[in-house]
């Protein structure tokens, strides 16, 4: 491809594909081909052997296994370990309405979202597996998102459901506990202070 910039019609463009290909669907919660049942993210692995249902798979395969090494690296307080866990004990009553597995990229922070020299978006270095699709829009959202012409696009497509914009941080945890333990830093205090708002 050749590189640009996105314009105003690629970032519709790109909310509207981003609702065509969560509709795509999976048969599952997690992995939905006839690979290994394993997501990436650098040099971590996940276990994403197809799970029942949502809530479940997100804080038992994602969330809390990053628990423990993000203490032992120092990155996340025993306080924090403590939030984190109980957002996962609660996260049926957090994780909203169910709704089937959507076909997600995975990965979806503004990084992996490139514009061509056309104005339009081109998508890369996916983990696509299959999830709630929130969790992609809350990730774009999370490191410096394109315009809301994004999201507004992707709602009229495909509507949210109610009290969505509520569960975007929740959201937000799983990539926020993987910074914690692959760069520390400030991450842990960010994964903390999420975790403390939905920990109850």
């Amino acid at each position: 491809m050749e590189s640009g910039a996105l314009d105003a019609a690629g970032e519709e463009a790109l909310g509207r594909g981003l609702a065509a290909m969560h509709a795509a669907g999976a048969d599952t919660f997690g992995a939905f081909h006839d690979a290994e049942p394993e997501l990436h993210i650098g040099p971590l692995g996940f276990d994403a052997t197809p799970g029942e249902d949502w809530p479940g798979f997100y804080a038992e395969r994602l969330v809390r296994p990053l628990i423990a090494p993000a203490v032992d690296r120092g990155s996340l307080s025993r306080g924090g370990a403590d939030a984190v866990g109980r957002v996962c004990d609660r996260i049926g009553e957090l994780a909203g309405p169910a709704e089937p597995p959507a076909r997600l990229h995975g990965d979806l922070w503004g990084g992996n979202v490139m514009g061509g020299a056309d104005g339009g978006a081109w998508l890369i270095d996916p983990i696509a597996y299959g999830g709630h699709r929130e969790v992609d829009l809350a990730m774009l959202r999370l490191f410096g998102a394109p315009s809301r012409r994004v999201f507004d696009a992707y709602e009229e497509a495909a509507p949210l459901a109610d009290g969505h914009r509520e569960r975007v941080e929740l959201w937000q945890l799983f990539p926020l506990m993987v910074h914690t333990v692959l760069f520390g830093g400030g991450y842990g205090g960010s994964a903390e202070a999420v975790a403390r708002r939905y920990a109850g």
